[in-house]
C-alpha cells in the first residue's frame, strides 16, 4: 500500500468516524459505517445487524446489494448461522470460505453466494449490540482489514449507545412528567373535596336554626360534588395512555396540551393548541408526529422558561401534515448545540421524521424562542 493509499484510507475512515458526531440520524450514521467498511476492506458485500428481542433484527443495513436483490431475498433475516454466532461471541471471525465452517447455516435462494468472510462484533462494555459482516474479498480478508473494521465497529457502538441512552432518558422523563401531572390533578380534586366537606358541615350546623341557609349550603355541596366528579373523571381520562387508533392524532394532541397547561399552574407557561383541517395519517406516521410533539413540549416546558407555547397541526399538501411547536422562551444556538454533542433530543426527532420520509427542522436563537417544525407527507 502506497502513502497515497494510506492517506485516502485515513480520510475515508475519518469521514465515517466524524459522521457519529455530525448532524446525521442514527440510521444514516450506521449506513455510512457499513458503506465505508465495504469500501476500505474491498469487500463485495457488507451489512450491520442490530438484534431485537424476538430472534430477528431491529435494524439490518446492507451495502453492495441492490434494492431489487433485497426485495427478492425477502424479509429481514432471523438470528441463525453466523448471524447468530456474531451476536453470542465477542470475537472477530475471519474465514477463507464461510460455507466450509460447521457453524454455517443457510441463506435464501435469492441471497448472494458468500465465500471469504469477516465478522466484527459491535460491543459496548460486556454487551454485544450488533455485528458488522463483510464478505467476498478477492484473496481473502487480512489483519489490516480487521483493524479498520474494528475501528468502525467501535464507532457504531457509540452511535447505538447514544440512541439507547436517549430512549431510556425519555422513558424516565415521561414517567416523571406523568407522576407530576397526577400529583397536581390530585391536589386540585382534593381541594374541591375539602371545600365540599366544610360546606356540608356548615349545612349541618344550620339545619335546625336556619333551614333556608342550610338548603343553600346543600346546593353548594351538590355543585362542589359535581365539579369534583368532573375533575376526577377528566384526570382519569387524560392520564390514560394515548390511544391514537381510537381517539385520532388531533384529539390526543389536544388532550396532551390541555393537561400540560393545567399542570403548569399559575407560574408556568400558557399552552394552546390549534388545528386546520389535518388529514388522517396512517398509524405509524401518527405515532411519529405525536412523539415529536411530546419531545418538543417536554423541552419547551422544562427548559425554555417560556410564557407561551403553541402547538399547531395543519394540512400539508393533499394528504400530509405539518406540526409546529413554538415558544417565546430562552432559545438556543441550534448549530452550536448540535456541534457540541448535546443534541440527542434533536437527533431523535430527525430520526423519527426520517423513518416516515418526513423532515424535522429547528429554528431558534438565544433569547428568540424556538420553533420545531415537522413535515410528514401523506401515504
Amino acid at each position: 500500500m502506497t502513502a497515497a493509499d494510506d492517506l485516502s484510507t485515513a480520510r475515508r475512515l475519518s469521514a465515517a468516524v466524524l459522521a457519529v458526531s455530525d448532524q446525521l440520524t442514527v440510521p444514516e450514521v450506521l449506513q455510512t459505517i457499513v458503506d465505508t467498511a465495504r469500501e476500505l476492506a474491498s469487500a463485495e458485500y457488507a451489512a450491520l445487524g442490530v438484534p431485537d428481542d424476538s430472534g430477528s433484527f431491529a435494524q439490518f443495513l446492507v451495502s453492495g446489494v441492490s434494492a431489487a436483490q433485497r426485495e427478492a431475498i425477502g424479509p429481514l433475516p432471523r438470528q441463525h448461522g453466523f448471524l447468530a454466532v456474531m451476536l453470542r461471541e465477542p470475537a472477530t471471525q475471519r474465514l477463507d470460505d464461510i460455507r466450509a465452517d460447521p457453524r454455517f447455516g443457510w441463506w435464501p435462494a435469492a441471497h448472494p453466494v458468500l465465500r471469504a468472510f469477516l465478522g466484527v462484533p459491535v460491543v459496548s462494555g460486556d454487551e454485544i449490540l450488533g455485528a458488522l459482516y463483510l464478505a467476498n474479498k478477492p484473496g481473502g480478508f487480512t489483519g489490516h482489514d480487521e483493524e479498520l473494521v474494528r475501528v468502525l465497529a467501535a464507532h457504531a457502538a457509540i452511535a447505538l449507545t447514544h440512541a439507547r441512552l436517549y430512549a431510556r432518558s425519555r422513558e424516565l422523563t415521561i414517567a416523571e412528567e406523568r407522576a407530576r401531572i397526577a400529583h397536581d390533578l390530585h391536589d386540585a380534586v382534593a381541594q374541591r373535596l375539602f371545600g365540599l366537606r366544610l360546606t356540608a358541615e356548615a349545612a349541618d350546623l344550620l339545619i335546625d336554626r336556619d333551614p333556608a341557609a342550610a338548603r343553600a349550603r346543600l346546593a353548594e355541596v351538590m355543585t362542589l360534588a359535581r365539579e369534583a366528579t368532573e375533575e376526577l373523571h377528566a384526570a382519569v381520562l387524560e392520564l390514560r395512555p394515548a390511544r391514537l387508533d381510537e381517539d385520532g392524532l388531533p384529539d390526543v394532541l389536544r388532550k396532551q396540551v390541555r393537561i400540560l397547561d393545567r399542570a403548569s399552574g399559575a407560574g408556568g407557561p400558557r399552552l394552546s393548541y390549534t388545528e386546520d383541517d389535518p388529514p388522517v395519517l396512517p398509524a405509524g406516521q401518527q405515532a411519529v408526529v405525536l412523539r415529536v410533539a411530546q419531545e418538543s413540549l417536554h423541552n419547551a416546558v422544562r427548559h425554555a422558561a417560556a410564557r407561551e407555547i403553541q402547538v399547531r397541526l395543519t394540512r400539508l399538501g393533499s394528504a400530509g401534515v405539518r406540526l409546529e411547536v413554538s415558544d417565546d422562551g430562552a432559545g438556543f444556538d441550534v448549530a452550536a448545540t448540535l456541534q457540541a454533542g448535546r443534541s440527542l433530543g434533536l437527533r431523535s426527532m430527525r430520526d423519527r421524521a426520517c423513518s416516515v420520509r418526513g423532515r424535522a427542522t429547528f429554528t431558534s436563537s438565544p433569547g428568540g424562542g424556538t420553533v420545531v417544525c415537522l413535515e410528514v407527507p401523506g401515504g
